[in-house]
């Protein structure tokens, strides 16, 4: 029996694994839609992972946390305090960062968060989705108040440019966007509910009155509504004035375009200029800015929670923060990284659908 062996130029059955490998990434590059999804897995595994190892940079960890509260609480002994904490928790601390790296990415995988360090036996997604919710509604609410408001408000300005009113308007808006949220959230608190006693802070915490049952029910809706007032009145304030200015900078530029000087040309009313000509147009790119700044607003409401304490996703996070509840942590910013990412692919695949030049861009 003869045996064969492979020229040098002779392709291997590895040299053709391989190519098969080069070109199944290569269609992935060449089709907008994979590419822009690939992209998007790869950073959201890139940034939790960074945030994996970050956390645990922070000194201490949930166990010392604890003991250190039944030292300055009880008074007992280091040890007993220590070997108290440690046998209710399901966690290591001589385990390696890398170990538990691999350990929470198999659960992962597997589209399971884990539990909760300082709580066992709580699954850190039923937490997730039971505070979830009531940010994306104060949020969703907030957001989308200030995005037709400065719609609005921009036209105005951009149709009475270098008037009183767009003068007006313009520094007005300028002022908003420079304060940052919590500044805003903090003025709300100090001045309207303190000084001048508009309001009961102590009553609005939470997000629904204690007193009424959950439900369907006009009570609860107004409870819900009065406990997310204070927040949602944070996000219009601090979102209303870069939608204004982005409103007025779009409708001046559509404005100067061709098709309004001809529909102005042929005797077309304002209103239905103002509405099928110019509003229409220079709102669409406003859109794609919404999508993406609803990923930024909902992490950025960490803080905003805290000052109004709205028991929403930043309320857990930044408890978990404090306790150094590593799992909790863990979760709470995948899932923000995955709304700011996905917002980024939303807004990709809008930008490839209105404009096929950036869709077949990488192709050859």
């Amino acid at each position: 029996m003869v045996s064969h062996t492979p020229a040098a130029n002779e392709p291997t059955s590895s040299d053709g694994a391989f190519a098969q490998i080069q070109d199944f990434i290569i269609r992935v590059y060449q089709n907008y839609t994979l590419r822009v999804l690939v992209q998007a897995v790869i950073t959201i595994l890139a940034v939790t992972s960074f945030t994996f190892f970050l956390i645990r940079l922070m000194p201490g960890n949930p166990i010392d946390v604890l003991v250190a509260q039944i030292l300055q609480n009880e008074g007992i002994a280091y040890e007993e305090a220590y070997a108290r904490v440690a046998s209710s928790f399901k966690f290591d601390p001589d385990a390696t960062a890398v170990d538990q790296y691999l350990d929470w990415l198999g659960d992962l995988l597997r589209f399971d968060l884990g539990e909760s360090i300082t709580s066992p036996g709580t699954r850190v997604i039923d937490e997730i989705a039971r505070f979830l919710p009531w940010t994306v509604f104060a949020v969703g609410m907030g957001l989308l108040i200030s995005f037709v408001l400065g719609i609005l408000l921009g036209m105005i300005m951009a149709y009475y440019r270098n008037s009183i009113l767009d003068h007006g308007l313009s520094l007005f808006a300028s002022f908003m966007t420079g304060v940052p949220n919590y500044i805003w959230g903090l003025l709300i608190i100090i001045i309207l509910g303190i000084q001048w006693g508009w309001f009961n802070v102590g009553e609005l915490r939470g997000t629904t009155d204690p007193n009424t049952t959950p439900g369907f029910n006009l009570p609860f809706i107004l409870g819900v509504l009065e406990h997310a007032f204070l927040p949602i009145v944070t996000y219009v304030v601090s979102t209303l004035g870069s939608w204004m200015l982005n409103m007025k900078s779009s409708t001046m530029s559509v404005l100067n375009e061709d098709y309004v000087n001809v529909a102005e040309a042929r005797g077309l009313k304002d209103n239905r200029i103002i509405t099928a000509y110019v509003g229409r147009n220079a709102s669409l790119p406003l859109f794609t800015q919404l999508t993406i700044s609803i990923g930024f607003v909902l992490g950025s409401g960490v803080v905003i929670e805290e000052i109004f304490v709205y028991w929403g996703l930043g309320h857990y996070l930044f408890h978990s923060i404090t306790v150094r509840d590593y799992t909790s942590m863990q979760g709470v910013f995948l899932i923000l990284t995955m709304t700011v990412v996905l917002a980024n692919v939303f807004a990709d695949l809008t930008y490839g659908f209105l404009d096929p030049r950036v869709r077949v861009s990488g192709e050859k």
